[in-house]
Order: structure tokens, then C-alpha cells, then sequence
């Protein structure tokens, strides 16, 4: 089990950790516990946690990191300017975008709720794999 101990820093440090999941379903709630442990304390932590279970959801469902064998990575980024968490994925056919699901539609709402949330958000990469970015500053 891999441990992720916070440690003090001065203001203008930046702190980075990374961890790679299975590319199972059971992984979600494990990447909101890597996150809350970490960001204890920051004001938009619910949001954070609420957009890197969809970012993992997401990569599970719709490429190949939920496929038998497959992963996906979490980056968290945290400084005086706020957070920014990254989630990559193996890739696989289409691109992310907002869909405007249907009110009664059980899903496709997880980049809606992403846009909403965060204040900025994209995604760069290719069929291969790509990464998805959202932003969260302290101040909000």
C-alpha cells in the first residue's frame, strides 16, 4: 500500500504527488480518499473530490483504462494559488466533451458537473491516452 504523507512547506513551494489505479470501479472511492488525505483543509475540497470521481469514472467507462489489465493515473498539484488535479487514462475512441443529457438520462451529466465546479478545465492527448485537468483556486 502506497502512503502519502503531506508535509509542511513554505508559501511558495509546490507540492506534486502521483499515483497510478487498477482500472477497476472499486478504485474511485480509493482516489477520493488519496485526495481528501492530502488536501485536508483546502476551502473546495468537496468539489475537488466530487470532479476526480467523475475524471475517474469517466476514464473507467469510456476507454480502454477500464478494459481487463487497463489503469489510469491521478496527479495532484497543490500551492498558495490553489489545486489542480489531473487524471490520465489509456485512451480510447471519441473525445471528452459536456454532453446536455437529457433531464431523465441516468447518466451523462460527469463533464457538465466538471465545468460546473471547477474553475477551468480541458483535456489534451489522443486515441492513445490523453490527461483531463481541472483547476481550483484557494480562494474560492
Amino acid at each position: 500500500m502506497l502512503l502519502a504523507i503531506p508535509v509542511l512547506a513554505d508559501g511558495d513551494t509546490m507540492m506534486f504527488w502521483r499515483r497510478e489505479f487498477p482500472g477497476t470501479t472499486d478504485q474511485v472511492r480509493v482516489v477520493r480518499a488519496f485526495a481528501a488525505h492530502l488536501l485536508a483543509g483546502f476551502p473546495a475540497l468537496d468539489d475537488v473530490l466530487l470532479v476526480l470521481d467523475e475524471l475517474a469514472v469517466n476514464a473507467l467507462a469510456h476507454t480502454r483504462s477500464g478494459q481487463d489489465g487497463g489503469h489510469f493515473a491521478v496527479d495532484i498539484q497543490k500551492d498558495v494559488a490553489g489545486v489542480i488535479v489531473l487524471v490520465a487514462d489509456e485512451g480510447g475512441p471519441g473525445e471528452p466533451r459536456v454532453h446536455v443529457a437529457d433531464e431523465l438520462a441516468e447518466g451523462g451529466r460527469g463533464l457538465l458537473t466538471v465545468e460546473a465546479l471547477a474553475a477551468t478545465w480541458s483535456w489534451m492527448g489522443g486515441p492513445r491516452g490523453r490527461t483531463v485537468r481541472a483547476t481550483f483556486p484557494a480562494d474560492s
